[in-house]
C-alpha cells in the first residue's frame, strides 16, 4: 500500500519534525500535515511503526516498547541531521510523542494530536473485557466497527488502516495510556494539544488532562473533525496550529 508507506521530506535541517502515526493506522495519516510542513521548510520525517501496514497478525505481535524503539530510532537519525528536532504525533502517536518528551530533554517541543488516555463507550468495554484477564479474553480480534474515525468521505476511502483490532495490541495501547499518564509531569518542552470535540475515540476530556498534566503551552478543540484530525475536514486549522507552534516554540528550545 504507497499509502501506507513512511516517508521523509527535505526541508532546510534547521528544525526537523518527528510525524508519528496512530493505533491500526498508517503514515497516510499524517502525509498532509507532513506535506504542509515541508512547504514551511521543515525536515519532516514520518516512520511506519512496527505491526502497522502489513498485516493485523503483525500488529498482535507487537508491544508498546516496540513502537516507543520506532519513534525514538527515528528521533535519533533526525536529530543527527538537524540543530533541533520536535515530535508531533496523532492519537497513539501523541501518547509516543509525550512519552519520549518525557525521557528525552533534546526534543525541541511536542505537539499533540487527538491521544488518548482512555476510552469511552463500547471500545473502552471491549477493551476491558478482552483484556488478558477480562471475561472474553479468548477473542483474538475485534472489527473496526464503522471504519476509521473521520467525518471527510473521501479520506475515510482512502485510508488505508486495518478493518479489525488485534485485542492483544489492543491491551498494549491500554498500558500505553496509563504509561504516559504517568509521565506527562516529566514533560519540560512546550506542548501544544489539539482535539477535536466530536472525537468518537479519544474523548476530548483527554485534551484537557494532557494539558494541565503537561503544562501545554496552547490547546485548540476543533468543533467539526472526528478522531483523525491530521487529515479531516480541519486538516488545514490542524495543519496551521501545528506549523505556527513549532515556527515559535522550535526556535525557542534551549537544545543545543
Amino acid at each position: 500500500m504507497t499509502a501506507a508507506e513512511p516517508f521523509d521530506l527535505v526541508g532546510d535541517d534547521d528544525v526537523g519534525v518527528v510525524l508519528v502515526h496512530g493505533f491500526t493506522g498508517t503514515p497516510y495519516e499524517i502525509r498532509y500535515l507532513g506535506e504542509r510542513l515541508a512547504e514551511a521548510k521543515f525536515t519532516v520525517s514520518a516512520p511506519r511503526l512496527p505491526g502497522h501496514g502489513t498485516s493485523v497478525k503483525d500488529l498482535d505481535r507487537t508491544t508498546w516498547e516496540d513502537w516507543a524503539a520506532a519513534v525514538e530510532r527515528t528521533y535519533d537519525a533526525l536529530r543527527a541531521r538537524c540543530r533541533r528536532v520536535a515530535v508531533v504525533g496523532q492519537s497513539l502517536g501523541g501518547l509516543l510523542a509525550l512519552h519520549l518528551a518525557s525521557r528525552r530533554a533534546d526534543v525541541a517541543c511536542v505537539a499533540s494530536l487527538a491521544a488518548p488516555l482512555w476510552l469511552e463507550g463500547l471500545g473502552g468495554r471491549m477493551a476491558r473485557w478482552t483484556a488478558p484477564r477480562g471475561p472474553l479474553c479468548w477473542i483474538r480480534t475485534l472489527p473496526k466497527l464503522g471504519g476509521s474515525d473521520l467525518r471527510d468521505p473521501q479520506a475515510k476511502a482512502d485510508n488505508p488502516s486495518y478493518r479489525s483490532i488485534p485485542t492483544r495490541a489492543l491491551s498494549q495501547l491500554v498500558e500505553f495510556m496509563a504509561v504516559t499518564d504517568e509521565a506527562l509531569p516529566r514533560v519540560t518542552q512546550p506542548v501544544l494539544v489539539v482535539h477535536a470535540t466530536q472525537d468518537h475515540t479519544a474523548p476530548v476530556a483527554c485534551a484537557h488532562r494532557i494539558a494541565e498534566r503537561a503544562r501545554a503551552r496552547r490547546v485548540r478543540i476543533l468543533p467539526r473533525s472526528y478522531h483523525l484530525i491530521a487529515v479531516d475536514v480541519e486538516r488545514d486549522i490542524v495543519a496551521s496550529e501545528v506549523t505556527t507552534f513549532l515556527r515559535t516554540e522550535g526556535d525557542q528550545s534551549c537544545a543545543t
